[in-house]
């Protein structure tokens, strides 16, 4: 039996569920078949799971309760500096820097190989909060 993925789940806080879910659903949908299920937080707000059916890991979306926050993000203060989601082929990497193009999003650098490790394939992109995501392809975690 293998170990579970270290990372079980990452909540992400966005200005509106209504604008970033749609984007966020279409995101994990190119990576697989999508799979959402809704919890009560703390306050009583309602984050959504979204995973790949049968990948662990998954990312919470939920909307922000206070205006304390810059925007855009400052990903170089304390906090999250970005989140990566993995993807199963270079290929899907790809369909993500095709859907982000197609969707209009600000894509920070476009599909490519990085130095990181080898065969580290990843595309960098923001969302529509300006946090900083990676979709990448490690060919020795991956397959």
């Amino acid at each position: 039996m293998s170990e579970p993925s270290l990372l079980g789940h990452v909540d992400l806080v966005v200005s509106s569920l209504e604008r970033s879910l749609p984007f966020y659903r279409g995101l994990i949908g190119v990576l697989g078949e999508i799979e959402e299920s809704e919890v009560e937080g703390e306050r009583g707000e309602t984050i959504h799971y979204l995973s790949v059916r049968g990948r662990p890991g998954s990312v919470g979306i939920r909307e922000k309760q206070s205006d304390d926050h810059p925007v855009p993000y400052d990903r170089y203060g304390i906090g999250v500096h970005h989140v990566a989601l993995n993807a199963s082929s270079r290929e899907i990497v790809d369909a993500v820097g095709a859907w982000l193009q197609e969707t209009g999003a600000a894509v920070e650098s476009a599909p490519r190989e990085y130095d990181y490790t080898p065969g580290y394939y990843a595309v960098f992109f923001h969302d529509l909060d300006w946090l900083k995501l990676e979709v990448v392809h490690r060919p020795s975690r991956n397959s």
